[in-house]
């Protein structure tokens, strides 16, 4: 398959069928809800919801969209969409970017140029880039996905044939957060002749899904009475009580019924927003107010990129076909993940720094930020730039 350019153009019609789904939104009532304590405060909703009817301008989003190159491709069956951005210094190092959910291709906007042409955004060229960023499958653009079984695993395979044989790069970079990272870190195990080295803003462990209740984030165990205090600053017992609090109900339904829910957020976009918004205030470093960390225009494009290419259904089934396919070990070598690594920690994730999930790596570069959280590109595109140069600087 050879890739194609592709440019954004959502229809006229797509956008007023949205207009119209908005202004006819039948919000449920709310109250005693401030601190979002059930779920979504009903009056920031709204507040958005207005915004989106009145202010937000997707047209504008699509022009600086259109501004990078992209191109849409079709991998083993699986449609992928990607931005390509040539890298200008005397050696560019290829580098595959790949996101996670709810996440697109579009929380790496700030990170594209700064890593393909440094010397204009005050770096080294010789720390450039040729910088490719990914729709994950199901996710965006590389859709419609209909093959079942895709999953961050399987993704590692695509994105290696997409790298090595259709953009041919005999060796390259990758770097990738949440679902993003479980590839890469599988690319990192399984190609690791092939990689240059990872960067990953979240240390997956591999066989994570690999038990009988993958719906369940506490794996069937709850945290230990006597769990200790000092196993990092930022795992406490309480501290662990709180994440797994914030990241359960969505693996239970994307794990056990990511359709049934899909109905529903295809057909409402205000649900389809507030599914999304919960999962970015309470993963991100905005101390409980998402515009801390996410313009309104920020989180509307988010939203609008996953509603109008009906994707929301299949970036869920991810979670699934985690659960019914888990990672399968391709060795049995130590480290687990061979090709080095360098990783950030942000300190206000939702994933906190882990011994076990570091041993599996060949750990070349490790950084911890006080600021950010769960959707680093977006959060703290500095941070990234900083430590994606910083890992490869040497291994190019």
């Amino acid at each position: 398959m050879t890739p194609q350019p592709f440019t954004i153009a959502i229809p006229d019609e797509d956008l007023a069928d949205l207009k119209t789904r908005l202004q006819r939104a039948r919000l449920a009532e709310d109250f005693a809800n401030d601190d979002w304590a059930y779920g979504v405060d009903g009056a920031y909703l709204r507040e958005i919801v207005d915004y989106w009817i009145e202010e937000y301008d997707w047209r504008a989003v699509e022009r600086d969209m259109n501004s990078f190159h992209h191109f849409k491709t079709e991998v083993d069956g699986v449609p992928v969409h990607y931005i390509r951005e040539p890298g200008v210094g005397p050696n560019p190092v290829p580098i595959i970017l790949s996101h996670g959910w709810p996440w697109t291709f579009w929380d790496y906007r700030d990170v594209i140029r700064p890593l393909a042409d440094p010397a204009a955004h005050g770096g080294d060229p010789a720390d450039a880039f040729e910088v490719i960023v990914v729709s994950m499958p199901g996710f965006g653009f590389s859709s419609p996905l209909t093959k079942a079984g895709v999953n961050a695993f399987t993704t590692a395979d695509l994105w290696h044939e997409l790298m090595h044989d259709q953009l041919g790069f005999e060796k390259y970079a990758a770097q990738g957060g949440d679902w993003g990272a479980f590839a890469t870190a599988t690319m990192g195990h399984k190609y690791a002749e092939h990689l240059i080295g990872i960067h990953l803003s979240m240390v997956p462990m591999l066989d994570h899904w690999d038990n009988e209740r993958p719906w369940d984030v506490t794996g069937g165990n709850l945290v230990p009475d006597d769990f200790p205090d000092d196993a990092h600053p930022d795992n406490t017992r309480a501290d662990m009580l709180e994440i797994q609090r914030r990241i359960a109900s969505h693996v239970a339904v994307h794990m056990l019924g990511p359709q049934t829910l899909a109905y529903a957020l295809n057909d409402s976009p205000v649900g389809l927003l507030a599914w999304i918004l919960e999962r970015r205030r309470h993963w991100s470093g905005c101390d409980g107010n998402i515009e801390n960390s996410f313009t309104k225009d920020q989180i509307l494009t988010l939203i609008s990129i996953y509603w109008f290419t009906q994707t929301i259904g299949t970036s869920m089934r991810l979670y699934a076909e985690a659960g019914k396919h888990p990672w399968q070990p391709s060795h049995d070598r130590s480290p687990r993940i061979e090709a080095p690594a360098g990783v950030s920690y942000f300190g206000q994730d939702v994933v906190k720094p882990n011994p076990m999930s570091e041993a599996q790596l060949n750990l070349y570069y490790r950084a911890e930020h006080p600021r950010g959280g769960h959707f680093a590109p977006a959060e703290r595109p500095d941070a990234i730039i900083d430590d994606i140069r910083a890992t490869f600087r040497d291994l190019r």
